[in-house]
Order: C-alpha cells, then sequence, then structure tokens
C-alpha cells in the first residue's frame, strides 16, 4: 500500500523552501526536511539502490523513494508498549548483492517482552519483507515496558552486535545468565562466534559481549572499526562507552548517577574490574543515536562522535580523540533527536520525534 505522508506533497516543491540555517564551530548547517508527519519515529538508514527506511516504533517500517512512501510489509509482530516497539533497522553491508535489512524490536514473550533481532530480505518493487528470520531473541522472563536497548551494528567482519538494556531489573545486568545490560554478539545466521569472551562457560549466555550497561539507546563504529555505545543513567550518570570483548561497564554496581528519588547507586563511581566511562553527562541529556563521523564534507570533524539528546534537544559533539563534549548542534529541528547516521555523500541525517521527522544537515 502506498499513501501520503503528512506534509510529504509539499517537501516535494522544493526542499530550499523548508531549509532552516544554524550555526556550528564548522560554520553554518542547512538543516532540511526529508519526511515529516512520522509518529514515534525510532532509526533510519539508506537504501543503496536510493531512498530510505524508517522505523515507527508502534510497528510500521516506511521506504521513501522518489517522491513515495510505502508502508512495507511482514514485519514482525511487536510489543508496541513502553519503551518498546520496532525500534533499529540497519541496512546490510551486502545489501547490492542479498537486499537484507536487520531489525530490532521488542518482541512479545510468554512473561512480558524481549529485544529480538530479524533479518530479512527487502523486495525488489520496495513493497515487503521477505524470507524473514528471526536470529536472535533474549532470554524470556522479564516484564515491564522498559530499557530495551536497542541498536544493530554490523561489524567489519560481518558479525552482529545487538545492544540490550536491563529492563528495569537493575540486578540483572551483572547476571549473564540472561542477555539485559549486554551488548550482545552473533553470526549473520544467528550461531554464536567462537571468539566471543564467554563461549563455553556455565550459566553465561554465549553471545554476550560485554555487560554492566543500563540502556544502550545509541551504538556505531568508529573510523578504526571499534564500537561505541550512548547509555541512558539513572539520574545522571548518561554514558557514552568504548565497548571491549568481556568487559564488566558496572551497572547498578558503579554509576555516577543517583536514583531518581535520590540516594547513591550501588557502591559508588568505580571498582576494580569495572570499566569507566569514556565521557559521562551530568545532569542526564537522555543519550539516544550515536555516529562517528567519517569528516567527508566536515574534515575538521573527522572521528567525532555525534550523539542526539532526547531530553535537551541538541546534537551533541565529541571530540574523538579527547572523548569530551565539545559542542551542542540545536535550533528548532532538534527536538528530541532519537537516531543520527551518515549518508553515504557525508551529509549527517537525524531523527527528531518531537517534530515527527527526519532532517538532513549539509553545508550552509
Amino acid at each position: 500500500m502506498r499513501f501520503a505522508l503528512s506534509a510529504f506533497a509539499a517537501l516535494s516543491l522544493s526542499s530550499a523552501a523548508f531549509a532552516n540555517t544554524l550555526e556550528s564551530s564548522a560554520g553554518a548547517l542547512n538543516i532540511t526536511p526529508m519526511v515529516t508527519g512520522l509518529d514515534a519515529p525510532w532509526a533510519v538508514d539508506f537504501v543503496p539502490d536510493g531512498g530510505f527506511l524508517v522505523t515507527e516504533r508502534d510497528g510500521d517500517l516506511i521506504y521513501i523513494a522518489d517522491g513515495t512512501a510505502t508502508r512495507v510489509a511482514g514485519v514482525p509482530d511487536v510489543a508496541a508498549r513502553g519503551q518498546g516497539g520496532l525500534l533499529d533497522v540497519t541496512v546490510a553491508q551486502d545489501f547490492a548483492q542479498t537486499r537484507e535489512i536487520f531489525l530490532t524490536y521488542a518482541k512479545p514473550q510468554s512473561r512480558g517482552a524481549g529485544t529480538a533481532l530479524t533479518v530479512a530480505r527487502f523486495s525488489e518493487d520496495g513493497t515487503a519483507l521477505e524470507n524473514s528470520r528471526e536470529i536472535f531473541e533474549a532470554a524470556p522472563g522479564f516484564s515491564g515496558g522498559r530499557h530495551f536497548g536497542s541498536r544493530v551494528v554490523e561489524a567489519q567482519d560481518g558479525t552482529l552486535f545487538v545492544t540490550i538494556g536491563d529492563r528495569g531489573n537493575r540486578p540483572s545486568a551483572q547476571d549473564r545468565s540472561n542477555h539485559n545490560g549486554a551488548v550482545v554478539r552473533i553470526n549473520r545466521d544467528g550461531s554464536v562466534p567462537d571468539d566471543n569472551p564467554f563461549v563455553g562457560q556455565s550459566n553465561v549466555q554465549p553471545e554476550i559481549w560485554s555487560y554492566g550497561h543500563r540502556n544502550p539507546q545509541g551504538a556505531g563504529l568508529d573510523l578504526e572499526g571499534r564500537l561505541w555505545t550512548s547509555e541512558h543513567g539513572a539520574q545522571g550518570g548518561d554514558e557514552v562507552n568504548l565497548v571491549q570483548r568481556g568487559a564488566n561497564f558496572g551497572w547498578p554496581v558503579i554509576s555516577y548517577g543517583e536514583h531518581y528519588g535520590g540516594g547513591r547507586i550501588g557502591e559508588g563511581t568505580e571498582k576494580a574490574g569495572m570499566e569507566q566511562p569514556a565521557y559521562y553527562w551530568d545532569p542526564s541529556m537522555a543519550p539516544s543515536g550515536l555516529m562517528v563521523y567519517s569528516g567527508a564534507l566536515w574534515p575538521e570533524w573527522r572521528g567525532d562522535i555525534f550523539v542526539g539528546s532526547l531530553k535537551f534537544d541538541y546534537i551533541s559533539r565529541l571530540d574523538g580523540g579527547g572523548v569530551t563534549e565539545v559542542e551542542q548542534i540545536e535550533g528548532d529541528a532538534t527536538s528530541r533527536v532519537r537516531d543520527i547516521v551518515e549518508a553515504s555523500d557525508g551529509s549527517i541525517w537525524f531523527v527528531s520525534v518531537g517534530d515527527g521527522a527526519i532532517y538532513r544537515i549539509t553545508p550552509g
């Protein structure tokens, strides 16, 4: 079924008519709406032969190309409650050969819901998902609608990283018999890579790559192929982390935040055997999507980390060397930034939940 999103026809008249400009350390930036009228958009990614895919949390996958928006059929059933629903979309590196895409979502389970990952073929006509296969499902047994993560990142070696939150059950992030509060790593067919750190250990989920995370809603590779995440803290203590094989990132034993009702979390801010964040925000800015920039259009930003803020309505730019916030890019369009990605031409695209829109940033 093909349909027009609200304001989509107006967008086709002239993108320049809707662009606005804001200032940055690299000069003026043009902010152009690519589509508006979306309902709780969560993620965006690009189809190499043209157009882009957008997820809406209630369960719709939308393909936008050549002035037409298509609601894609064949999306898995999702548990669209609380923070759950249809979450990330990532187009496979070998899409030109396989036409495969990856989706993460909150999957209904017997006692609630859990983060799951499906791979499917995107049909030639852009209307449906074909040959869908669920290749990962978090261990069941957790209810509630909080902290599903969830990003899927394809590593340079073709393995897949999936981020999972603690589901609002703090101690479970230290319990490796479940997948909560973990970054998991699997092969493209859903099998477990032999070099995962906990393979063969009893009562440990073998997919776990790192653990002790609270709610990592942003993830991306840097220019060296290393995985970075952005993670919600509690009250204070939002983090950016360089994810390492087998590492324990401490939640909820250590944190730079505090309980929402006040009071220290766990044992303080550090403990032997637990990783420190590469950077943290206090007060919380509610980080979501994360992207490391190539420098294609703004060479001075090469290697810098961009993170969207859901709470304070800006895009944070962190220096990729010292990993400290050096700039906040903000304007009318940066309302509850959920996702941020780089297109093949070097432009930066972001998802605004507040506006129900996808915006494109180019030099002014």
